[in-house]
């Protein structure tokens, strides 16, 4: 998902590797997290299924949130979660603002220069989503020519839009803050499509009484993963353990199921 922003990263305090190598989590949680006990996580809570807000507008839900209550659980640690918003987000792992990302990130060769990431949870790929009732024909992204195209800005959809207007694409965009917006205007009739994750268009298509369907996917070639601090390799190395043994505990597929209906997460481990 997520467009890369350059930031300038500090290197983190070598204490916290040195201390984890003890293999200890309750006794060593202070030192792998900024605030003792506690893992906090950056989110930007406007992206369901993966992270929004339940129907009290206060407490996050979602895939990531399911996840990173598990994970924190593995580590003895209690999560804090900090709505950000999206063009800041990265920025603030880099400050400190909070231990990790765990938003629906994207793992590209970009961000891999200035963040680190844990191994992938997820996979995805792009999607073109239209109101069922939609007189318009798409097969394929190039049918986009002529539309009112919406999608989220600072997005791996936005950089795919963008290269296929790059590539000679004449369409009219309209980008939003969050992708709960691209939906409503669409229902509003005010866009004619939408290019967004395909497992975002997995959940706003699932309803039976959903106005959306899935036009068009891609291939599954991006996958999501934990943004870290450049060289915290203590916290990286124990939420990777912890997601490995989430997955063979079989409770990454749990979470999918409560999610999605269906598991999307073993094919990339497989």
């Amino acid at each position: 998902m997520r467009k890369f922003l350059v930031i300038t990263t500090m290197s983190v305090a070598l204490v916290s590797q040195a201390l984890f190598a003890t293999g200890g989590k309750q006794d060593n949680a202070g030192a792998l997290t900024l605030k003792q006990g506690v893992l906090s996580i950056g989110m930007e809570i406007g992206y369901p299924p993966f992270e929004y807000y339940d129907v009290d507008g206060k407490t996050p839900i979602g895939f990531d949130v399911e996840m990173a209550n598990a994970l924190a659980a593995k580590l003895g640690l209690k999560t804090e979660f900090i709505d950000t918003a999206w063009d800041g987000i990265f920025a603030g792992v880099a400050t400190n603002k909070y231990d990790c990302v765990i938003s629906a990130a994207t793992i590209t060769d970009e961000r891999k220069v200035a963040y680190d990431f844990t191994r992938p949870y997820i996979g995805n790929a792009q999607a073109i989503v239209l109101l069922k009732n939609s007189a318009i024909k798409i097969q394929k992204p190039e049918d986009l020519t002529g539309l009112r195209v919406t999608f989220q800005a600072e997005t791996t959809s936005d950089i795919y839009v963008t290269k296929l207007i790059e590539e000679g694409l004449k369409t009219n965009v309209f980008e939003y803050d969050k992708v709960m917006n691209c939906f409503d205007e669409l229902k509003l009739g005010r866009v004619d499509a939408i290019v967004c994750d395909s497992l975002v268009a997995v959940n706003y298509v699932a309803p039976a009484d959903s106005p959306f369907v899935i036009v068009w996917q891609g291939t599954s070639d991006e996958e999501f993963g934990i943004c870290l601090k450049k060289g915290n390799t203590a916290l990286l190395n124990a939420l990777n353990n912890a997601l490995d043994e989430l997955f063979a505990d079989g409770v990454m597929v749990e979470i999918s199921q409560r999610v999605f209906n269906m598991d999307m997460v073993s094919a990339l481990r497989n």
